[in-house]
């Protein structure tokens, strides 16, 4: 399953959204959702912990001005590789 988080993860619930997460699955954080990804932030060792790849939109990252300040557990992708994502999983669950 493809996890997607868009909204900040002060707005959800991520003990609950990591405690979804299976070892096939994939994670990636995009609009405000990548914060998740802030070092230093509450959610961060939970997260980087959990048992799936994790992956931010870089555009979302730079625009947001935070790309000198995310950990560096997640990998960067444009969106042509968040469709491949879509492609490889086909549930997918947004957060």
């Amino acid at each position: 399953m493809l996890h997607t988080l868009m909204k900040s993860p002060f707005e959800t619930n991520i003990s609950f959204l990591i405690s979804m997460l299976k070892k096939s699955d994939d994670f990636l954080a995009l609009q405000d959702g990548v914060l998740i990804a802030l070092a230093d932030n509450i959610f961060l060792k939970s997260i980087v912990l959990s048992p799936v790849k994790l992956y931010l939109i870089k555009e979302d990252v730079y625009a947001r001005g935070i790309h000198k300040n995310i950990s560096s557990e997640f990998v960067l992708i444009s969106y042509i590789h968040f469709v491949s994502l879509t492609l490889k999983h086909k549930k997918q669950m947004t957060w």
